[in-house]
């Protein structure tokens, strides 16, 4: 937000020391972003009359004059056609700096010497809209009873007579501060800050006699997004341009003067924070205003120009035909102040901030009046913000006030009383201030203090305050954060650690690096596109995908629904930028639909199940079984046992995939991706992907590690080459080695697969060689017989195995 300082100074006498000031609001919560001094560039540029006017001797289109400018006479060679003798004008010296780093420096022009400049108003930086009394390619002419009311002489710098002479500082106001959105908040601010008295403007006006019952009526008709609604009529009114001071305080917070009305709204919104608005009472429909929800479809022209489509949840104003203002946003064309309007009608009132807000992203419409209402104003603030465009109509003759107003508010908002506590404030802070040195804290920021009962009473405008902590923010911030002393915390500190997600994301991340892997980033917002390229059926579960509402064009416009997209995109990248062997990995989420509303505005709306999950893609000199080994790897590292079993999932080479199962549970699948899937992404090499829900695998992980001594006894080493049916699981057999050899079983491995000639049909050859140990004792053949036998009759008995031949 832009406030002029010359306009603050009119409030609150301010540190002339501009470093000063904005380090002091910065420490004290309003901060500072920069602060620009208008004018900067211009010197040496005077105030001067003209004394005569002689024609060139060697040049037509040239003149020769003599200016006064204080304290000598110059002689001037000009082009400019529209001055005379006795105008007086800006008259830049030699070695005067303009705009653009334009320097004027005596010399001759044809011939004759020429001691400076006369200048327009665009070479001074400003424009024909900024004075529109200013001639077009012309010398800008003063008013010279102007200057002699405000007292200016010849050789006066002009700055000031253009407003150059200001600083307007940016503020960056929060949120929550919706009070400091005016020059009057940031005055307050200001007041406090320093210590300085503040002076509020002027609220008197006169009225004349008139019934307004008679001449409008206003009802409310949603009054939950409605809190309050004043009107007020101005008869006989003049609609002419503000005079130049009035303008020039309206363009040094970025807005355009327009006309006296329409600017008293915009000055009475700068100044106090509540934005208003004028309507030609005669343009209203049957003299009526209600504020109503709009009709679904209802269409309206919006004042800058453009037909607006609405819904049922916006609010407007409308007469008894139409609508005629979209609430807190911006006015109609159809009811706008002309040169033809003779009585108004002004509207100050209090809108549901989140109402005008969602408006407002709606119709892809923002104005001053919106970013205001949106923070959430104090009702309270509505009759004040009237009355002081009252006094401005009287002040700038512009109308006559109709005595009376129509105010429709229904629940009042009362101050609030809190109690504080010097002794828990200091504490809260590390400081040892007095009752009175906080007290007097309270007054400057005008809370009113009872100290006998130890309350103040908070002002309607600070709904930021509600409690003793933020009492206590308050104290800090005016009492000075670089005054508080440095002190060691009373209290113990805590520790803080990981979660155990969090450890198993990092053991998988330092594992995957230690495999050889990169870590790659991928989008979470893909198209629809991709389920077509990973041959997804009509019916696949990835399909139900989080569509975005407003997204950035198709190929961003829903939420993943797995990590296959983005995995096969980056080995694509790298496969076609010739890079011959690759492993990639990334940890991210996936947003799969659910039935859990967003609000109750949209019951159709859903949040997503967010699930954080590993996909790894490799290809290259790597195969299925490498992959596989990365899993088994994974799993040793999260103290995890893995199975697999079969699966049939599209993108996968039909034989050559498996499900990854831990506990009992799917977590995870692994697998070649399927050669037409392959072609989809232009990757010429056979790619091989494991994904793994990592949610799902940290509720049975243990990192914790468990060391044992070297053993004392031998281990005993027999292989079992087994016949075994096609459709038995090599997991299956293993697990019931692990069962009836119990503590004795420390290895079994596969060490040979066969199918052939030599084998039955249906029929298998797996050859396992399995290492036991006994922890006290070295294993007798007796021992070792026995569990063989366990082992051989489970797996008959089970699964029909037997030993081969």
């Amino acid at each position: 937000m832009n406030i002029s300082m010359k306009w603050l100074s009119e409030y609150v006498l301010a540190p002339q020391d501009m470093d000063v000031f904005c380090d002091a609001m910065t420490m004290s919560g309003t901060k500072v972003e920069r602060a620009e001094t208008s004018g900067k560039d211009i010197e040496l540029v005077v105030l001067g009359e003209i004394l005569s006017i002689e024609a060139h001797p060697d040049a037509e289109r040239l003149v020769v004059t003599q200016v006064n400018v204080g304290s000598e006479t110059i002689q001037v060679v000009t082009g400019a056609k529209n001055v005379s003798v006795g105008d007086y004008i800006p008259v830049a010296l030699h070695g005067a700096s303009l705009a653009g780093d334009l320097k004027i420096k005596k010399g001759k022009l044809r011939g004759v010497e020429s001691n400076g400049m006369m200048c327009s108003v665009e070479e001074l930086g400003l424009s024909r809209e900024d004075f529109p009394e200013a001639p077009e390619n012309g010398i800008y002419l003063f008013d010279k009873e102007e200057l002699k009311t405000k007292g200016y002489s010849l050789g006066d710098d002009v700055k000031p007579l253009f407003g150059l002479d200001d600083t307007v500082v940016e503020y960056e106001i929060t949120s929550n501060r919706a009070d400091c959105f005016s020059v009057l908040g940031v005055a307050r601010e200001v007041a406090a800050t320093f210590d300085r008295e503040l002076k509020m403007p002027n609220i008197g006006f006169k009225e004349v006699s008139g019934n307004i019952q008679e001449m409008v009526k206003i009802s409310v008709e949603a009054d939950d997004l409605c809190y309050r609604y004043l009107g007020k009529i101005v008869k006989n009114v003049k609609v002419e341009p503000s005079p130049k001071w009035f303008q020039e305080k309206i363009r040094s917070a970025g807005l355009r003067p327009i006309n006296n009305i329409v600017d008293i709204t915009n000055f009475v919104m700068l100044e106090t924070g509540q934005p208003m608005h004028a309507f030609d009472l005669e343009k209203v429909g049957g003299a009526e205003i209600i504020v109503r929800r709009a009709k679904a479809g209802e269409v309206m022209k919006t004042l800058d120009e453009t037909e607006r489509v609405l819904d049922e949840s916006m609010l407007v104003i409308a007469d008894k035909n139409r609508a005629t203002g979209i609430a807190g946003v911006m006015g109609g064309e159809d009811s706008k102040i002309t040169a033809e309007t003779t009585t108004i009608l002004f509207e100050a009132a209090n809108f549901n901030g989140t109402n005008i807000r969602h408006t407002s992203k709606k119709l892809g419409l923002r104005s001053d009046s919106s970013s205001r209402f949106e923070k959430h104003l104090d009702p309270n603030l509505v009759e004040f913000a009237m009355h002081r465009a009252c006094a401005l109509i009287d002040e700038l003759n512009a109308g006559q006030i109709v005595e009376g107003q129509i105010d429709i508010y229904p629940n009042p908002r009362t101050e609030r009383k809190l109690s504080y506590d010097v002794a828990a404030i200091n504490q809260i802070l590390g400081t040892e201030l007095s009752e009175q040195e906080m007290t007097d804290i309270f007054r400057r920021l005008t809370f009113q203090v009872d100290m006998e009962s130890k309350t103040v009473i908070i002002p309607t405008y600070r709904a930021d305050i509600e409690g003793m902590a933020d009492l206590a923010e308050e104290v800090a911030r005016i009492y000075g954060y670089n005054e508080i002393p440095t002190t060691i915390s009373s209290k113990n500190p805590t520790v803080g650690h990981k979660t155990i997600s969090q450890k198993a994301e990092d053991m998988v991340i330092s594992t995957l690096l230690a495999l050889g892997a990169n870590e790659a980033v991928e989008y979470s917002f893909e198209s629809p596109k991709v389920f077509e390229k990973l041959r997804l059926p009509q019916d696949h579960p990835y399909r139900r995908a989080m569509v975005i509402l407003n997204p950035l064009g198709e190929d961003f416009s829903m939420m993943r629904t797995s990590m296959l997209n983005g995995i096969l995109t980056s080995l694509s990248t790298n496969y076609n930028r010739r890079n011959s062997d690759v492993t990639l990995f990334e940890i991210g989420r996936v947003y799969l639909p659910t039935a859990l509303p967003v609000d109750n505005s949209d019951k159709n709306a859903e949040m997503p199940t967010e699930k954080n999950c590993l996909v790894v893609g490799h290809y290259g000199k790597k195969d299925f079984f490498d992959m596989k080994g990365m899993a088994e790897t994974l799993a040793i590292a999260l103290g995890e046992t893995f199975s697999y079993q079969p699966s049939a999932h599209s993108f996968f080479h039909p034989n050559r995939q498996a499900d990854i199962i831990c506990a009992d549970k799917r977590v995870g699948y692994l697998g070649e991706i399927h050669p037409l899937v392959a072609d989809n992404y232009e990757i010429g090499a056979k790619p091989y992907v494991l994904m793994l829900d990592l949610d799902a695998v940290v509720d049975h992980i243990n990192l914790s590690k468990k060391y044992e001594p070297i053993p004392k006894y031998p281990a005993v080493s027999r292989d079992l080459a087994l016949l075994v049916k096609e459709d038995v699981l090599a997991g299956e057999i293993e697990g019931v080695f692990a069962e009836e050899s119990g503590k004795l079983l420390e290895k079994a491995e596969l060490f040979d697969l066969y199918q052939g000639e030599q084998i039955e049909k249906g029929y298998k050859s797996m050859a396992y060689a399995l290492k036991l140990r006994a922890k006290d004792h070295t294993l007798t053949e007796n021992e070792i017989n026995q569990v063989l036998d366990r082992i051989l009759r489970k797996l008959d008995t089970t699964f029909g195995i037997r030993l081969r031949d």
